[in-house]
């Protein structure tokens, strides 16, 4: 570069260099980026949807693979030819079908839910409230609670 192709080989001319060339650098450095918001996936998507749906897809073909390849096993160690394909391949198929009706059909038992009808522990489960119906039966214009309960029914 600049200076004597003797220098080169002198390991005090070697440090000289990396020394200049690492504060060089260290001048350029830039600072990492700073972390943004993250963007979560929305779980109604259709994202969400199309993952569903390929998952159920390839569930369905993997469980009649499944069937067929036994089935086919089978029958060329036991000599049977097609009996035991096809029953395997009906046993697949209707492996697949439940497997695609479980994942599909909604979750009873879901942890998420935070509307206070459906928590068990809700603090006024057994509380009666006399005065506040007492007060509604004046808003409804003479008309009790019972009278309220027959609309629905028409």
């Amino acid at each position: 570069m600049g200076s004597d192709p003797g220098d080169r080989d002198d390991p005090a001319a070697l440090r000289a260099r990396l020394d200049r060339l690492s504060s060089e650098l260290k001048g350029r450095a830039t600072p990492p980026p700073a972390p943004g918001p993250k963007r979560e996936a929305k779980p109604d998507g259709a994202g969400s949807a199309m993952s569903l749906g390929l998952r159920a897809g390839s569930e369905f073909v993997s469980a009649v693979i499944v069937g067929l390849g036994i089935g086919w096993v089978l029958d060329r160690a036991l000599g049977t030819n097609p009996a035991f394909l096809i029953v395997f391949f009906m046993l697949g198929v209707a492996a697949a079908v439940w497997n695609v009706i479980r994942l599909t059909s909604p979750k009873a038992a879901s942890s998420n839910r935070n509307s206070p009808l459906s928590r068990t522990d809700s603090p006024d489960k057994d509380v009666r409230r006399s005065a506040s119906g007492a007060g509604r039966d004046a808003s409804l214009g003479g008309r009790g609670a019972a009278d309220e309960a027959d609309d629905d029914e028409d």
